[in-house]
């Protein structure tokens, strides 16, 4: 077997290991953005009638979604209502601001509408959801008759997924906005997979307050393809989304004592800021005490200077995870989540990363998968059952 490392691979020997591998779905036929707008789940449509003044809210460049495939359908179906006036919004939410280029790369056909950035320094107060979190938008979009939501669902390490009410918060948020509901990240049910998620009900209470009143989301494929599209109500709707997400990728697994999961290798392995997802999607195929073996080449190293931060201060896991209990700092989450797996797991890195850094991230670094695995096996011995789970990026993996 090849398990993605960089811009290459390395092999294993998977002889006797139990392999945990996605079900994708195939593209789905031309028209599914038409067809999920002609039939839209928990929206009551007679409800945008007389509006005038559209905001469509876009992801911006760090996001997968297509939004040059989704604007334009979405743009005649609000015409088609009655809807006039329309503005794309790049929900931006605290990321930095795109170029031009990434812009016109994004809009596609699209380019000729009326576009924006959102500046999370612009935002009117629209009231508080009941966890305390100020709901403040983006002007150019509280001053448009309909609110419309568009982006893709895949899993999200602390909202659960991605889509729905994510295109309002943090999308076109303030920056304090975004960090009152990030820190409920720090409750354990903030995890991948969770629609109970705190982080991601504070969202959905945030876009019922500020009066999102559509959206247009699809579920890709590791290739990018659009599989499902879903529109209408940005709860009901995005739970039908996630359901095709767990369809393809929440996979059942008796937990073993040994576990190797990949990152996927590039970009998903660049740094282990990025690569720490697969760690995040294994945890559950692992046994307590078990090892995981994570597989990234993390090229650019930590990724992140909050998270280099905190692990270059960290006296250990568990001072980390006691200092993420007392402070929030996005950034540290990272830091802490290793922190939390390492007093679970023992973990096993295989890297491109030097002894120390890989040690300070509280892993046992390997050369190579072979000694990773040997080492493994003399901790758990030789009949020691082995999970591998070649796309760890994308597959999450519960326990049975």
């Amino acid at each position: 077997m090849r398990l993605g490392f960089g811009c290459g691979s390395l092999e294993m020997d998977a002889k006797g290991c139990e392999l945990v591998m996605p079900q994708e779905l195939s593209p789905a036929l031309p028209g599914e953005i038409e067809r999920a707008l002609s039939s839209p789940i928990g929206a009551d449509i007679s409800a945008l009638d007389g509006a005038r003044t559209a905001a469509i809210l876009a992801s911006d460049i760090t996001r997968p979604s297509p939004s040059h495939l989704l604007v334009p359908p979405l743009a005649s179906w609000l015409r088609a209502i009655g809807v006039s006036d329309l503005l794309v919004v790049f929900g931006l939410g605290t990321h930095r601001r795109m170029t031009v280029e990434e812009e016109m790369h994004l809009l596609g056909e699209a380019v000729s509408l009326p576009h924006c950035q959102h500046d999370p320094a612009r935002c009117l107060s629209m009231g508080h959801t009941s966890a305390g979190t100020p709901v403040e938008i983006f002007e150019e979009v509280a001053a448009c008759d309909i609110i419309v939501g568009t982006g893709n669902i895949e899993y999200h390490y602390y909202a659960g997924y991605s889509g729905g009410a994510k295109a309002i918060l943090p999308g076109v948020s303030s920056e304090r906005s975004v960090n009152l509901n990030h820190a409920m990240m720090r409750d354990p049910r903030s995890r991948s997979g969770r629609l109970d998620s705190p982080v991601r009900l504070d969202m959905e209470e945030a876009a019922a307050v500020a009066g999102l009143d559509f959206i247009l989301n699809v579920v890709l494929n590791s290739r990018k393809e659009i599989v499902s599209a879903v529109a209408g109500h940005y709860v009901k709707a995005h739970r039908c989304g996630a359901a095709t997400v767990d369809r393809m990728y929440l996979r059942p697994v008796r937990p073993a004592e040994i576990v190797v999961t990949c990152a996927g290798g590039r970009p998903k392995d660049l740094n282990l800021f990025q690569a720490e997802k697969a760690l995040e999607n294994a945890r559950a195929a692992a046994l307590p005490g078990g090892t995981i073996i994570l597989v990234a080449e993390c090229s650019e190293g930590l990724g992140h200077p909050v998270f280099q931060r905190w692990i270059d201060q960290a006296n250990g896991p568990q001072d980390c995870l006691d200092r993420f209990g007392r402070e929030y700092q996005f950034g540290g989450h990272k830091a802490a989540y290793l922190a939390e797996q390492a007093l679970r797991n023992e973990l096993i890195l295989v890297s491109g990363l030097d002894q120390k850094t890989a040690e300070s991230c509280f892993f046992t670094p390997a050369r190579d998968l072979a000694s990773a695995l040997a080492e493994a096996r003399e901790r758990h011995g030789q009949d020691a059952r082995v999970v591998v789970m070649p796309h760890g990026n994308l597959t999450l993996a519960k326990g049975v």
